[in-house]
């Protein structure tokens, strides 16, 4: 079954997690859902103790939180400063969730993921270590490869989902595959990235990297998971490639001609693209990606 068509016992339980969501009753149903379809995937199971890094404003740790049940427990572990983010910050998000039935299987920590992990060294190993979404946040590979090192030993298995950057043939997705590449062909220029989009790690990188860190891809966990149309990171990652600020900051942090010229081939394939689909409405998000891999006894 496509994660489009949910079921009504499955919208059910989706529609309770993003009534819980930080960012208000009933905010965004497929999100939800798509959350609750990578976590399908992974062995989470009920009393598990889950570390999670990059948990943003909560919306996979609140489908952590429901596969755990009430005697496992999830450790959300976010490097943003609490005033961060839109169209509520992660401070107010957080806050949100911890007053609702959610709250007592969550603790909130505020800190680099790296810095929290290095700092509790003797820490109990986790069962499950989770990173959804969260690496092209990372500053760098290297940064990756480091923290993924560290959790080969302080977690049982990692369980990974990132952006595949592929999509169906003729799929809308291909827009969204585009801008990111984009984003991250100038971001790597910027001194201090603050984009969604600053390190652009694909699966087979992200397969390299882990087996460089000890960790072992357990067979047959690698899966494409297809967001609901209501899913709309596609269409939020193309809007930021096609605005006129995003032009401004090439020629002001992008110094070598020929890097240049490939930012603006780029972002012109991203309006061509968006043309050809019809506009931003109708722009798709290409495919997640989702993997489990083994750590170190």
């Amino acid at each position: 079954m496509s994660t489009s068509e949910i079921s009504p016992s499955k919208a059910t339980l989706a529609e309770r997690i993003a009534s819980l969501s930080g960012y208000g009753p009933m905010s965004s149903v497929p999100q939800a859902q798509y959350r609750l379809d990578l976590i399908a995937k992974w062995p989470i199971t009920s009393g598990a103790r889950v570390l999670e890094l990059g948990c943003g404003q909560g919306d996979t740790t609140l489908a952590l939180a429901e596969a755990v049940g009430e005697t496992g427990h999830v450790d959300a572990v976010d490097p943003g400063p609490l005033d961060y983010g839109s169209p509520k910050t992660l401070g107010q998000a957080h806050d949100t969730i911890s007053a609702g039935p959610m709250g007592p299987r969550i603790t909130w920590i505020q800190a680099e993921p790296l810095a929290f992990l290095s700092a509790n060294p003797d820490a109990p190993r986790y069962d499950v270590a989770v990173l959804a979404h969260s690496l092209w946040y990372f500053s760098s590979p290297t940064l990756i490869l480091e923290t993924l090192r560290v959790l080969a030993t302080r977690a049982r298995r990692v369980c990974i989902a990132e952006w595949s950057l592929s999509c169906a043939e003729g799929g809308s997705g291909t827009t969204h595959i585009l801008s990111v590449l984009a984003q991250a062909a100038m971001e790597v220029s910027k001194p201090v990235s603050e984009s969604n989009v600053r390190t652009v790690v694909s699966p087979a990188r992200i397969k390299d990297l882990a087996k460089q860190a000890g960790l072992v891809l357990q067979a047959d966990s690698e899966a494409l998971v297809t967001p609901g149309v209501g899913v709309h990171d596609g269409r939020w990652e193309t809007e930021h490639a096609v605005r006129a600020q995003f032009a401004e900051e090439v020629e002001e942090f992008v110094k070598d001609d020929r890097q240049k010229g490939v930012i603006y081939a780029l972002r012109d394939a991203v309006q061509t693209s968006l043309a050809r689909v019809g506009g931003m409405k109708a722009v798709g998000t290409m495919d997640g990606w989702v993997a489990v891999f083994e750590g170190t006894e």
